[in-house]
């Protein structure tokens, strides 16, 4: 995956968090404090704002300054987060200009670390982390099975969508959430739900050759 993809799938989560501000807001309002969606979309802004001057040195150097503005500008507990997912993708990409799929998969299998250090959280929390992580292990999968990018990303974001779907079943375990005890249940979470819709949308853009 050259540079510029890595420049447009990054783009294209920017724009579909922006997009989906409402959407994420109101799902987040079932059990939480219905801010995930405006946080999301305003740091992802200050992104797109910064955009043109950005380090594109390398796609490590890239995916770290990404990570340093989210960061910096998304608030409450999204902003560390998301941040964090970012900063780790983009130290395991250090010095590769064109990741490989093998890397991508270490890319996001450190974003996850991450995001688990940061929020003392894990699979089963009910978490983000319950569709990024089978996302990751089906990409892997896909890869190891001789499946072009295409097909790939496609099978990730069906898996992803999946995942996120089956969290309403879930209890919460972290986050605001968590203090509704058993009335999470029957409400997917937000963050899984918003990895599964960007998912989706990164799929489309590589079907439809925006992204190659």
């Amino acid at each position: 995956m050259s540079i510029e993809a890595t420049e447009q799938v990054v783009r294209t989560i920017a724009e579909t968090a922006i997009a989906n501000e409402r959407y994420f807001g109101d799902l987040d309002a079932v059990v939480g404090d219905g801010d995930f969606g405006y946080s999301l979309a305003r740091g992802f802004e200050k992104l797109l704002e910064g955009w043109d001057d950005l380090d594109r040195t390398d796609t490590g150097t890239f995916l770290k300054r990404t990570g340093m503005v989210i960061a910096s500008r998304i608030g409450g507990t999204s902003g560390p987060i998301w941040g964090t997912a970012f900063l780790r993708a983009g130290a395991t990409a250090a010095g590769v200009k064109d990741p490989t799929g093998p890397q991508v998969v270490a890319m996001l299998r450190a974003a996850a670390d991450g995001i688990k250090a940061r929020g003392q959280s894990d699979v089963g929390d009910k978490t983000l982390l319950d569709a990024l992580v089978p996302m990751t292990d089906r990409l892997e999968t896909e890869i190891g099975n001789g499946a072009s990018p295409r097909e790939a990303i496609r099978a990730a974001a069906g898996t992803a969508r999946e995942a996120a779907d089956a969290t309403s079943g879930m209890v919460a375990k972290r986050g605001r959430a968590a203090y509704t005890g058993e009335r999470s249940r029957g409400s997917a979470d937000a963050g899984a739900i918003a990895v599964a819709v960007i998912a989706e949308r990164i799929s489309e853009t590589w079907q439809n050759g925006e992204t190659s």
